[in-house]
C-alpha cells in the first residue's frame, strides 16, 4: 500500500495581519497534521513556522491609488514570479489570506490551471467594488469570512461562505494568556511610571511619513504623559528615526501589544490595529489620511458608513475616526482629551467594546479553518 503523501499548501499574505493570521492558521493546522509542506509568500510570523518566504511583506505592502500606479511595475513582476514559483511548487491548495488587489489576481490565474483556492478573510468588496463577487464566486472554492455581517452579504449574491469568528480574539486571547506584566515591560524600555499614550502610525511607508508628524503634533504639548510608537516589523527603526528627531517619543518596535496593554489611551491608524486596540480595551482616536487623489476616487467609489472595524461591527460610531481634513493635531488633540480624563466618553467607549466582543462571538477562527480546509482538500 502506497504511503500518502505530505500535504502541500502555498499561503500568499501581503500585510502585517495576513503575516499574524497566516501564522496562527499554520500552526493550527500543523497540530492537525504536523506533514503539511508549506510555501509562502507573508511575514516574520510566518517565518517562525515555516522559514524563509518566497518574498516577504516589507516588499509588498504599496497604499492608495496613486501609490499602486506608481509601483505598478514592481507589483507585476511580482505576480508574475508567483504564478511561475506556483506551478514549481505544485501545491494541493493555495489559501489566500487578505491583500484583495494581489490576491484576486491569483486566484483568478489558478482557477485556469485547476488549483484549489481558500480564501481566508474576505477581500472587503462589500465596502466597494461590490461586483467583484462575481469574480471570487467563479475562481474561490471557498470562502473564511471573519465579520458577522460579510455572510449575509455573500448570501445576497447566492454564494454560501463560512463563517469563522474573527482571529483577533485568538491572538489577544493568547497574548494574555502568556501574562503580559507592565512592571516588566516598562523596566525592559526604561520607561518609569508616567502614564503612556500608543500610536500606532500604520505599517507602510507611505501611511507613516503622513500621519506620524501629524500624531505626534497632537501630543506634544502632553508632558504629564510619555509617548510611544509601535513600530511595524515590516519598517526598520532607521526608517523612523529622521520622523521622531527632536520629539518627545520613543519608538518601540516588535511589541505592539504591550505598548497597547500599557496605555491609557491610542492614536491609530484605520485598519485591523482599531479592532486590535478595541480588544485590548484602550480607547482610541482613529485617522486616516491619503493622497488628496487618492482619497477623491476612494470617497467616489467606498460604500460604507465607517472606516474603523470597530464601528463597522456596531453599525455606529464607537470610537472617533478623523478622516482627510480631519486628520490634524488639533482635533486628534481635543478627541484624545476626551477619552483619557475618565469621563463618561471614556466610560461609554469601554462599555461599547464589550457589546462588540459579544457580537464577534465566539474565538477559535484559526482551528476552524483549519479543520475545514483539510477536511475539504483530501
Amino acid at each position: 500500500m502506497s504511503k500518502e503523501k505530505n500535504l502541500k499548501l502555498y499561503f500568499i499574505a501581503g500585510e502585517a495581519s495576513g503575516d499574524l493570521h497566516g501564522s496562527n492558521l499554520m500552526k493550527a493546522l500543523l497540530n492537525n497534521d504536523p506533514s503539511i509542506d508549506f510555501r509562502f509568500w507573508g511575514g516574520d510570523l510566518m517565518e517562525k513556522i515555516a522559514g524563509r518566504p518566497v518574498k516577504h511583506i516589507k516588499e509588498l505592502a504599496f497604499m492608495g491609488f496613486i501609490e499602486v500606479i506608481f509601483n505598478l511595475r514592481t507589483i507585476l513582476r511580482n505576480i508574475k514570479t508567483c504564478k511561475a514559483d506556483i506551478l514549481a511548487y505544485q501545491p494541493d491548495a493555495l489559501v489566500l489570506i487578505d491583500y484583495p488587489g494581489f490576491n484576486m489576481r491569483i486566484a483568478e490565474w489558478a482557477k485556469q490551471h485547476n488549483i484549489k483556492v481558500y480564501y481566508y478573510i474576505s477581500p472587503q468588496i462589500w465596502a466597494w467594488k461590490q461586483n467583484r463577487v462575481h469574480k471570487i464566486k467563479r475562481t474561490v472554492d471557498h470562502l473564511f469570512a471573519i465579520l458577522p455581517f460579510e455572510k449575509a452579504f455573500y448570501e445576497k449574491f447566492d454564494f454560501e461562505v463560512e463563517y469563522v469568528g474573527h482571529p483577533l480574539l485568538d491572538a489577544i486571547e493568547q497574548y494574555k494568556e502568556n501574562t503580559f506584566s507592565e512592571a516588566d515591560f516598562r523596566q525592559k524600555w526604561e520607561l518609569g511610571e508616567k502614564p503612556i499614550i500608543a500610536v500606532l502610525p500604520g505599517s507602510r511607508k507611505q501611511e507613516v511619513k503622513v500621519k506620524l508628524p501629524i500624531m505626534l503634533d497632537a501630543v506634544q504639548d502632553l508632558h504629564n504623559y510619555q509617548i510611544l510608537i509601535a513600530g511595524a516589523p515590516s519598517l526598520d527603526v532607521s526608517f523612523y528615526e529622521p520622523l521622531i528627531a527632536n520629539r518627545n517619543a520613543k519608538i518601540i518596535h516588535g511589541a505592539t501589544y504591550d505598548v497597547l496593554a500599557s496605555s491609557e489611551a491610542a492614536i491609530v491608524t484605520s485598519g485591523t490595529a482599531t479592532l486590535e486596540t478595541a480588544l485590548l480595551n484602550i480607547p482610541e482616536v482613529v485617522c486616516y489620511k491619503a493622497s488628496p487623489i487618492s482619497y477623491a476616487i476612494a470617497k467616489r467609489l467606498v460604500k460604507i458608513k465607517f472606516i474603523s472595524l470597530v464601528n463597522l461591527i456596531m453599525d455606529r460610531e464607537v470610537v472617533r475616526e478623523l478622516i482627510q481634513h480631519e486628520c490634524n493635531a488639533r482635533q486628534i488633540r481635543d478627541e484624545l482629551t476626551l477619552i483619557l480624563e475618565g469621563g463618561a466618553k471614556r466610560k461609554n467607549v469601554l462599555a461599547d467594546y464589550e457589546i462588540m466582543r459579544q457580537n464577534l462571538g465566539g474565538g477559535g477562527a484559526s482551528e476552524k479553518v483549519a479543520q475545514s480546509l483539510l477536511k475539504t482538500i483530501r
